[in-house]
């Protein structure tokens, strides 16, 4: 038997939102490192995450997202 189900988008169960629930912090900012404090512009079209803190390793955050997580 074949399964016939289909899930719209092919974004799956989680509807392809992140943890920012889709939500975009624009093109200005600043990438941060939560475990040292080190920070740099953020460059647009370049997802904070995918950069690394020359200081201690870890990867880095959006302040916005960061403040964000801090206030709940």
């Amino acid at each position: 038997m074949e399964n016939n189900l289909k899930q719209g988008k092919g974004l799956g169960k989680g509807g392809g939102k992140g943890k920012n629930k889709g939500g975009a912090f624009g093109p200005g900012g600043y990438c941060v490192c939560a475990h040292c404090g080190y920070r740099t512009e953020h460059q647009q079209g370049l997802k904070c995450t995918t950069l690394k803190c020359p200081e201690c390793g870890k990867p880095l955050i959006r302040r916005a997202l960061l403040e964000q997580k801090r206030n709940t």
